[in-house]
């Protein structure tokens, strides 16, 4: 069981287009935290702009929105489910390391900000994928898609 945390995304395109990369590799769920853009706008009305990006994708898999991350990782933490997060960090491991468990959370954060450090502290595992160019970062849908293709073995 795999669990997919979006928290703090602003771009509605990388909202999209992770919703595709979750149904690629079979992710269970995605939980929408923050504000994190939803599929249908706050009038029930599908959003464009997603879909546009999500080629459909937000039809098949399930998602759920939940402002406030915290009571949703303390339920996840009891159903023991590992929390890791994909963040560069001083606490990270190289994201080729990290061993998944039968029930797994991924969190990506906000696009230039990150993961925001309470909650990499709930996390049990900060991944990182290593940089070697100039630039420090993976725009945020990328990185998503090169950890989950690495971590979960399809």
């Amino acid at each position: 069981m795999n669990i997919l945390i979006l928290h703090n995304i602003r771009s509605v395109e990388n909202v999209g287009a992770m919703f595709r990369t979750a149904d690629a590799v079979d992710i269970d769920k995605i939980y929408l935290t923050g504000y994190t853009p939803a599929p249908l706008d706050r009038f029930g009305r599908k959003r464009k702009d997603l879909a546009k990006s999500a080629l459909g994708a937000e039809e098949f898999v399930l998602w759920e929105e939940k402002k406030d991350i915290f009571p949703l990782l303390a339920k996840l933490k009891l159903e023991k489910y590992l929390i890791i997060g994909v963040e560069q960090d001083e606490k990270s491991i190289d994201y080729k390391k990290v061993k998944l468990k039968d029930k797994n959370v991924f969190i990506v954060g906000a696009e230039v900000t990150g993961i925001p450090k309470n909650v990499l502290k709930k996390c049990d595992v900060i991944a990182e994928i290593p940089m070697r160019g100039k630039k420090e970062s993976l725009n945020v849908s990328v990185a998503l898609g090169v950890a989950l293709f690495r971590m979960i073995k399809i």
